[in-house]
């Protein structure tokens, strides 16, 4: 019986025939958060939002607007445009188009409030990176945020969109081109490096990897079951927040010391004695394939054991065998849990991600360097999510779904969270991803 894999490439050879110059391929990574959007009763799809404040005056929004087209121009993913046809997820290849937008600021409502709106009424049809503009009157500031449809980036391509965006900006000053012949070049690595990573996902797909992940999660249930919310106030947003600083003295946490973590919080949300499947983004781009931006990071799956038996040893040691499966695609693994009798279908009740500080440039605008910023209150895919930053310190933060869990019980889970950090702070063995 063919893979998955092999059965969406013969799908996508069928439908481009002689046409791969218009529709691409998509990654594993991409076929998830396309099959994500087309579950979603309101379409609603995946993206990835960056907020920086500048000081008045530091924009030049025509001078952004064209600075951001020519970074679309450059990289294939950047001006390409998600799309199911005929039951096949593709990229469709169309001309950069990004707009500045300023969202207007009514009455009694903060910038904050303006920008979270905008974002959030993301049109699945549109460009997939758009820029709002809007003004903070209070703070003598410009917020802009640079969203992306997170179905052409992952995390790894964020740093380089930031750098280059900054980069094009100055360009634009100086009047720079970009060069003849730049972007077919740039068309022919992208597709190079999407299929390169179709073939290594096409090879993970043994019946031994998937027997491993049908073994492995079929103890996990449909979703863990969500505690009675109380009632969300009136007003409040459809997501709740927590954020603290920990020292990261030597090394910070290991991995397997955050997935460790993150299964205290989930103890604390759902009860002991449950296998609470976990998501975090792992991998890279493919051997021998050049580093485009796009989105190619797998979502692997961590079943938390919530019992007293678990600990950080168990963690670790599971987490080992789980990076020797690692390049099976996600739609895979589900495919065969369900083969082997698992209710999961899918979803995720908890999901983690992880940055290195250094990793992340700052916005820099005209030699000015823009203040990132947060802007809660968003909808969350899934009952809760933690992000960490690593570097001089370690920044953790915590969103949740208010709709699933109430503030009380998610600020409890937080706290767990944060304990068990605290505790495993040492030296990290392994690198972050």
């Amino acid at each position: 019986m063919l893979s998955i894999t092999s059965q969406y490439l013969a799908r996508y050879r069928r439908l481009t025939g002689d046409r791969p110059d218009v529709l691409l391929p998509v990654t594993g990574a991409q076929r998830r958060f396309l099959l994500v959007r087309s579950l979603d009763p309101s379409g609603r799809p995946d993206v990835v939002p960056m907020f920086f404040a500048f000081p008045y005056g530091t924009i030049d929004p025509e001078r952004l607007r064209a600075a951001a087209t020519g970074l679309a121009a450059r990289h294939t993913a950047l001006r390409s445009r998600p799309a199911v046809i005929r039951g096949t997820p593709v990229l469709r290849i169309a001309d950069p188009d990004v707009d500045v937008t300023r969202p207007a600021v009514v009455p009694g409502e903060s910038p904050a409030d303006a920008l979270r709106r905008a974002v959030d009424s993301w049109d699945a049809q549109g460009p997939p990176v758009r820029l709002f503009l809007v003004r903070d009157e209070e703070r003598e500031e410009d917020i802009l945020a640079v969203v992306l449809d997170h179905a052409v980036c992952d995390g790894r391509s964020l740093a380089r969109i930031v750098d280059e965006l900054g980069a094009a900006y100055s360009e634009e000053a100086a009047g720079s081109q970009a060069a003849p012949g730049e972007t077919e070049a740039e068309l022919t690595a992208y597709r190079d490096a999407v299929l390169r990573q179709l073939a290594a996902e096409e090879g993970a797909e043994t019946p031994e990897a998937a027997a491993y992940w049908a073994d492995r999660l079929r103890s996990l249930h449909a979703h863990a079951p969500a505690p009675r919310p109380a009632r969300v106030p009136d007003g409040a947003w459809p997501s709740g927040a927590a954020q603290a600083r920990l020292p990261a003295h030597d090394g910070g946490v290991s991995f397997p010391g955050l997935l460790d973590a993150c299964r205290s919080a989930a103890r604390e949300l759902y009860g002991p004695g449950l296998a609470v499947p976990l998501g975090y983004p792992w991998g890279g781009r493919p051997a021998g394939a050049e580093p485009v931006v796009g989105c190619f990071l797998n979502t692997l799956v961590f079943p938390a054991d919530t019992g007293p038996g678990s600990g950080p040893e168990v963690t670790a040691d599971a987490w080992w065998d789980d990076l020797d499966r690692a390049d099976i695609p996600f739609d895979a693994v589900v495919a065969a849990a369900r083969a082997a009798g698992s209710s999961w279908t899918g979803g995720l009740d908890g999901l983690l991600t992880v940055d290195d500080d250094s990793r992340r440039p700052p916005l820099v605008l005209g030699g000015v360097e823009g203040r990132e910023v947060h802007v809660d209150g968003r909808p969350v895919r899934g009952p809760f999510a933690v992000s960490v930053t690593q570097g001089a310190e370690i920044r953790l933060r915590m969103v949740w779904d208010r709709a699933v869990l109430d503030d009380e019980t998610a600020h409890r889970a937080f706290d767990a969270l944060t304990h068990t950090l605290t505790h495993a702070l040492r030296p990290s063995e392994h690198p972050v991803q």
